[in-house]
């Protein structure tokens, strides 16, 4: 149990939620040049990075209003009664300064930064941020041994290039991923999956390395419990990352995104799903494609945070 007042969030009954200077869910900002890193256990990071997006901009200003929105998010889970401040130290890292002109520095900068948390001992939750960004932060995680993953999208994101020859889009990362031994493609499982398509690609790569995917007509079907224990059977008590793009929800409830597709699940079980990740060994998590331009007053930003808090429950209490 962490009792280190030094990582305990500002309580709103100590200092209104409009004040003072915004950290992830109110933490300290504890920065890699700082002491106190090596007591912290949990970090939530910032990508603001969109240089893999290929249509609608703007999750790059993802962390910056995630990290305004998370003050609403309070010390204790109100549906498992989990308190995860007070059984790990947490801290928001900052973010990632990545290169907006130049894609592969970017990369390379994001997964020095990781390797470091990693070297920490840290567990790394992040604020997207493009689909793109989890491909070198999974180059620090996912090394020596791949990672089995838990993936929620409307997207696969395993398509092989786009535009003739272009490798490195939102819509690439795991496939580049797996090409790059950083993800074990049997024990990958793809969420939500839905929307018109341009061919059927990724989805032929998918079934040929073996990565389950579940459409979005099977997660209504069967519904979210059924679904997140065939999850959590083929991921087992592998490390496991999950990815979480903000896409993965109906847009009439998340319509902060580059790419939305209608037909997908609403707040409540977007929640719902992160919740029952439960018993997961997750070594690091993200929440990508938040997109402020789309959605000015918060909402989706406000979801997205609250999707991060259930995965730090579950990161906290395993």
């Amino acid at each position: 149990m962490s009792s280190d007042p030094y990582f305990q969030p500002v309580s709103g009954f100590n200092l209104p939620r409009f004040a003072g200077v915004p950290t992830f869910m109110r933490l300290p900002h504890v920065d890699l040049d700082n002491p106190r890193l090596e007591d912290v256990q949990v970090g939530i990071i910032g990508t603001p990075w969109d240089s893999g997006t290929t249509n609608r901009p703007g999750p790059r200003h993802g962390p910056r209003q995630m990290r305004d929105l998370s003050t609403m998010i309070r010390a204790q889970n109100g549906a498992t009664g989990l308190r995860p401040f007070e059984m790990v130290n947490c801290a928001d890292l900052g973010d990632v300064a990545p290169n907006p002109a130049d894609l592969q520095d970017s990369m390379a900068r994001i997964t020095e930064f990781y390797t470091k948390v990693r070297a920490a001992g840290i567990l790394p939750l992040t604020a997207g941020g493009d689909h793109l960004c989890s491909l070198p932060i999974l180059r620090a995680l996912g090394t020596p041994d791949p990672l089995a993953m838990i993936h929620f999208d409307s997207h696969t994101d395993l398509f092989k290039d786009y535009f003739g020859g272009t490798q490195y889009t939102h819509g690439t990362p795991f496939r580049r991923a797996i090409e790059e031994g950083l993800l074990d493609p049997s024990r990958v499982v793809q969420i939500g999956i839905r929307g018109t398509t341009y061919d059927s690609e990724d989805r032929d790569f998918a079934d040929s390395v073996g990565v389950r995917v579940i459409p979005i007509e099977e997660f209504h079907a069967r519904g979210p419990a059924d679904v997140m224990a065939e999850a959590k059977e083929i991921v087992g008590d592998r490390p496991t990352y999950v990815s979480y793009d903000i896409d993965f929800v109906d847009p009439a409830f998340a319509p902060g995104t580059g790419t939305p597709e209608v037909g997908g699940p609403d707040s409540f079980r977007a929640i719902q799903v992160a919740r029952m990740l439960d018993g997961v060994n997750i070594v690091g998590a993200d929440l990508v494609e938040v997109s402020p331009p789309f959605d000015a007053s918060g909402a989706t930003a406000f979801l997205g945070v609250s999707i991060m808090f259930e995965m730090l429950c579950n990161m906290a209490n395993r």
